[in-house]
Formats: structure tokens, C-alpha cells, sequence
């Protein structure tokens, strides 16, 4: 097995490193790769104002997990739990014990790489992993490497060293994009998700009012509180709401706002969901009580409302739209509609489900709502009430689905 380990004090992890993560794992065709935020980084103290260590964990792990690799890349926190300096030597030891026989490959930024026969136990660092070194700015390149590179091959015999280009190379250090965070700039250097988690915690200096984002922010906000791949379907989910609220002249703001957190709290655990209920006094059925999938709409329209202090409309649309109702208003009816067939969704009918919610916006709500009681009943699992509510409304009021 071939493993990168690429570590740092990753305070905040940005672009640059997503850059350098993915070029490596093609690069060494790696099939898995250490992010390891260091603890008490051997050559440099950590600035007055650092993270606590769980948030660096954390935004290390978002990450991670931007690569979209989940067999591949993941954050470890081996660093931050062992006590004292965090020394390469040490890691690289401790992964051998780990994984016996694995090949390990250090990744390294050209700073760093200049000053690698200074490091503790050098050769041992080198004895235990190849060394991949990138550039770290636009000005790097591959000749820059080459006089050190000579050196460690003097010194360093048995040295294995890789030099490899990062296509996309994202050119800033990490003080100066804190610099850039203490006076709410620098978003563009960071991945959605970690620009999201550092708002929502406050961190690096800045001062978001949750309670008035504009929508790149909460965009950042939502993303930061999901797993990577549901990514895809809530911005899907956002784009749907608009078009169909221009279609049916509901208010495109708020369907796009009802769009971007409409699964927020989607990977919350049933125990979680439950607090949460309990918080904003939500009224739960016995199902309910059972099934997590369906406390999410809830639970996320009592966070759209409480903590992004998003409107009444907002909060009811998303806090109906696993379910459904009777009597839905037409942005509840849109953001139902625009989660179950948003353009990643692939199940059979959904292209008959479309071509109806532009058509026939009633008629699309029930055949959704029909669709989900026929799963249900395949699976035999039992069907929420509100959805039997809602397809009884909606027949007695006249609406049916050709067949």
C-alpha cells in the first residue's frame, strides 16, 4: 500500500493545499493520503489567536473530504493526540507500526524541502518515506529544486525525492490569508465548507452575523455543516427552487435561501435530531421518534430560522419538505418538489416528474408524494401521515396525475 502523509499546522487549511493534496495522489497514484495537522509544530510557534485543535481538526477534515476521495483521503489526528512537539520522525514510526510494509511518501512544500536535512532525525525521516516536494507559489519551479536536490543526494544516498507540479496552484501562505480573514477578505483562497466552518465559529477574527448573510455566506454556512457529496444536491436543490419560483411567481429569494438549507442538519444522529426537537419545542409523532430521516426538515428549518434568522416562509417550507402536508403554499410545494427532482436525481419517472412541475405544479407535488408512499409500501415501511394528509388533499381538491 502507498501512502502520502501530508502534514502542517494547516491554520486554516486552504486551496493550496487541496492543490498540492490532489496532485500528489495522482502524481504517486497513492491509494491513501494522511492530512496531519501538527500540534506543536517543531520549527515555528503557533500565532497568538490559533484554533483550538479541534478546529483545525475539523477544517482539516472538510478538507479532506473536498477531494471527494473517502477511500483515499482523510484527516488524521495522530499529531494532535501524541504529547510534545510534533516530529516527522515520530509519525513516519508510528504509521510503520500501524501499517507494516506500507510505503510511505512525505509531502512537503519547497520551504520546507530547503531546510530538510536540518529537520530532527533526518535521516531517519528520509530512511522512512520518499519525499514528494511541490512549489508553494507561481515563482517555484522545477530548477528551483535542483541545487538542494544535488545536496540530499550527496548527503542523503538512499534518499528517494520526487519533484511534482501542482496544476491550479493557489499562491498564498497561511499568515496572510489570516491577515486577509481578520478583515473579512479571503474567502476566494478557501474552500466553501472551511470558509463556512470559520464563520459559523468565529474564528481567525471575524464577526459574521449569522442572522443577516448574504447568500455566498450562507451558501459556505450550509456546506460546512454537510458531508462533501450532499453538496451536489443542495446547490441542485437551490437552482430547481429558483427556476420553479420564476415559473410560479413565488419569491425567488426565498426559495433559493429554503433551497441552500433545506438539509443543513442532514447528518446529525437520531439523539442529535432529538435535542434539537426538544430545543425548539418541535412536537414529534411515534415514528418520528424512531425515524431519522425524517426529523432533518425540522430539525434544519428550526436552525434557518434560529440561527440564520431566516423568515417564517423559509422555515415552513423546509420544515416540510420530506413529508409534505395538506394545504401546502406554493413555496412549500417548490421546495418539495425541487428536492425530489433536482438535475443529479436519476431514479425512473423523474423526467416525467420535471416536465409536470413546469407544467403543472399541483400534479408534480402529488406525484411525488404518490412516489414516495409507493416506495414506502415496496419497503414496507410505514408512511408518515402527512404525506397520506397531503395526497388526500390534494385528490379531494381535484388534482390528478395522468397515468
Amino acid at each position: 500500500m502507498k501512502i502520502g502523509i501530508f502534514g502542517g499546522t494547516f491554520n486554516p487549511p486552504h486551496l493550496g493545499h487541496l492543490a498540492a493534496a490532489r496532485a500528489a495522489i495522482d502524481a504517486l497514484e497513492l491509494d491513501r493520503l494522511y492530512l496531519v495537522p501538527a500540534a506543536i509544530p517543531p520549527h515555528k510557534e503557533l500565532p497568538e489567536g490559533t484554533p483550538a485543535p479541534e478546529h483545525r481538526l475539523a477544517m482539516t477534515a472538510k478538507l479532506a473530504g473536498a477531494l471527494l476521495l473517502p477511500n483515499v483521503a482523510e484527516v488524521s489526528p495522530m499529531e494532535l493526540e501524541r504529547p510534545g512537539k510534533s516530529y516527522t520522525a515520530d509519525t513516519l514510526e508510528q504509521l510503520h507500526k500501524q501499517i507494516p510494509g506500507a510505503e510511505l511518501w512525505l509531502l512537503i512544500g519547497r520551504d520546507m524541502f530547503l531546510t530538510l536535512d536540518q529537520w530532527y532525525h533526518a535521516a531517519d525521516v528520509m530512511a522512512q518515506a520518499g519525499i514528494c516536494a511541490f512549489g508553494r507559489s507561481v515563482e517555484d519551479s522545477q530548477e528551483d529544486f535542483a541545487p538542494y536536490l544535488e545536496f540530499l543526494e550527496e548527503s542523503f544516498p538512499d534518499a528517494q525525492v520526487e519533484i511534482i507540479d501542482v496544476p491550479g496552484l493557489v499562491d498564498i501562505s497561511s499568515t496572510r490569508l489570516r491577515e486577509l480573514l481578520a478583515k473579512g477578505e479571503g474567502a476566494e483562497y478557501l474552500h466553501l465548507s472551511v470558509y463556512g466552518y470559520i464563520l459559523m465559529n468565529r474564528l481567525y477574527g471575524t464577526h459574521a452575523d449569522l442572522k443577516h448573510l448574504d447568500i455566498p455566506e450562507l451558501r459556505a454556512c450550509s456546506y460546512s455543516m454537510v458531508l462533501e457529496k450532499r453538496v451536489r444536491h443542495i446547490r441542485g436543490t437551490e437552482e430547481e427552487a429558483v427556476r420553479l419560483a420564476r415559473r410560479w411567481g413565488a419569491d425567488e429569494t426565498m426559495a433559493r435561501r429554503a433551497g441552500i438549507l433545506h438539509d443543513c442538519t442532514k447528518y446529525l444522529e437520531l439523539e442529535e435530531q432529538l435535542e434539537l426537537c426538544e430545543k425548539y419545542g418541535v412536537e414529534l409523532d411515534e415514528l418520528e421518534h424512531q425515524a431519522v430521516k425524517l426529523l432533518h426538515s425540522k430539525t434544519g428549518a428550526c436552525i434557518a430560522k434560529h440561527v440564520f434568522g431566516e423568515p417564517e416562509e423559509v422555515y415552513q417550507a423546509i420544515f416540510w419538505h420530506t413529508t409534505a402536508k395538506a394545504d401546502m403554499t406554493t413555496l412549500e410545494k417548490i421546495l418539495y418538489v425541487a428536492d425530489y427532482m433536482e438535475p443529479n436525481r436519476t431514479f425512473e419517472g423523474v423526467e416525467r416528474l420535471r416536465e409536470l412541475a413546469y407544467r403543472d405544479l399541483d400534479a408534480a407535488l402529488l406525484l411525488g408524494v404518490e412516489t414516495t408512499i409507493q416506495e414506502m409500501k415496496d419497503r414496507r415501511r410505514p408512511v408518515h401521515t402527512n404525506t397520506l394528509q397531503a395526497q388526500t388533499w390534494l385528490k379531494e381538491h381535484g388534482v390528478t396525475v395522468e397515468r
